[in-house]
């Protein structure tokens, strides 16, 4: 029973993985039709889920040392 908990969770986890990047990619896209700078899709919604997914558990880290 543990063992499909945790499959469950695991599947739940690479969901939302799969959603935020076809967003992600989908606001990109967006971005590279209108002629933006390669920057902006970084400043979208996702994009900034993204960042902050990567940078909150840096700073974290950064802090306990």
């Amino acid at each position: 029973m543990p063992s499909l908990i945790q499959a469950i969770k695991l599947a739940a986890v690479l969901a939302a993985a799969a959603l935020l990047g076809n967003w992600f990619l989908a606001e990109l896209k967006k971005a590279r039709r209108r002629g933006l700078p390669w920057y902006s899709a970084y400043l979208s919604p996702p994009g900034l889920l993204i960042m902050a997914a990567l940078l909150v558990p840096l700073v974290y880290w950064l802090a306990r040392l």
